[in-house]
């Protein structure tokens, strides 16, 4: 069996390369005054002999771990994870490694995480929220930068990344009124939920700038397939002039959609439905499938990745709300209105 191939070392890029470690150290480090053939020269060395620097020797030099902690309140995972995908993109360019927490939306285990990582030493730490209520920031001595992603810090000294939900909700109403839609309907989840708030509000701003009016009050229900199809059924009972209906989640839609074939009602040709979430297994497994308001939480976890980097590069982070965009994906339940 053959032996174990030695480690390779700085000594050994600055012999290949005929300059001093410390040349070496500046080449690949990108630090000091030196000429280009030179740093050129050291770092084809360094790729010739396979050489890897030490992620412990680069601590020691610049004061950081290159790691951050992710605290997740999302179990599921439905929120959180597309956050976290996010981040890491955003982490990998500064070769920095997440360690992730699921506190379980338990307060005694959030503190329990904090602790952790800062015995860790961690460099930052980002805080990943499953709805969009503002929340209370990390509890104890956090002496390292923190950035909010999805649920804002209820403190604006801090620094949140949210999604411009009421936005999103403006798209989508103005995508139905393009497609020759005027009597629009809004079927959404509990009420004085934050998100449902920012919902109501972008579907009655849009309509407005319109010159249009919501058909009746707004369904407040719950999150449910369930609350879908029953709000459906009633819906139509009471407003049968209605020609779409903005959903405040894909679960809603899905079960509205359901509830509208049971009244007798086609979708799109009689009413067209839009929903929220951008769920692919929900929105795409709906009878047709469901054009979506896409939150874009990967986009979210990107931007609060960059931004943490960029607090941990400056020794503190930028105060404020940091607010990304949504995007409509279109399917086949909004098509256009016959003629």
């Amino acid at each position: 069996m053959a032996g174990r191939q030695p480690r390779v070392g700085i000594v050994d890029v600055a012999r290949r390369a005929g300059v001093s470690v410390g040349t070496v150290s500046k080449a690949l480090n990108g630090r000091g005054q030196l000429r280009p053939e030179t740093r050129d020269r050291v770092r084809a060395a360094a790729q010739e002999l396979g050489f890897v620097p030490s992620a412990v020797a680069a601590s020691l030099h610049s004061g950081r771990t290159y790691t951050v902690g992710l605290i997740m309140t999302d179990h599921h995972g439905r929120f959180s994870l597309p956050i976290l995908h996010g981040a890491e993109d955003a982490l990998g360019w500064d070769e920095t490694l997440a360690f992730v927490c699921d506190t379980r939306d338990d307060p005694i285990r959030e503190q329990h995480y904090v602790r952790s990582l800062a015995r860790r030493r961690v460099d930052g730490i980002i805080v990943a929220g499953r709805r969009t209520e503002p929340r209370p920031p990390l509890a104890g001595a956090v002496t390292v930068p923190v950035v909010y992603a999805f649920a804002r810090s209820a403190d604006p000294a801090d620094c949140s990344v949210v999604v411009d939900e009421e936005g999103g909700a403006a798209l989508a109403v103005q995508h139905l009124l393009r497609t020759g839609r005027r009597r629009v309907a809004h079927v959404t989840g509990p009420h004085g939920h934050a998100s449902v708030r920012a919902r109501v509000n972008g579907t009655s701003r849009a309509l407005r700038e319109a010159g249009l009016e919501l058909a009746g009050e707004p369904w407040y229900g719950g999150w449910s397939e369930v609350w879908g199809r029953f709000a459906a059924a009633a819906l139509v009972r009471e407003h049968p002039d209605v020609d779409a209906i903005f959903c405040g989640s894909d679960a809603i839609g899905r079960g509205v959609a359901d509830g509208l074939r049971d009244s007798g009602r086609r979708v799109p040709e009689d009413i067209a439905l839009v929903g929220v979430d951008n769920w692919l297994p929900t929105a795409e497994g709906c009878r047709p499938a469901l054009t979506s308001v896409d939150l874009d939480l990967q986009q979210v976890g990107r931007r609060a990745g960059a931004l943490l980097l960029a607090a941990i590069q400056r020794g503190g982070t930028e105060p404020g709300t940091h607010t990304v965009p949504c995007r409509l994906v279109v399917r086949a339940s909004s098509a256009p209105a016959a003629g």
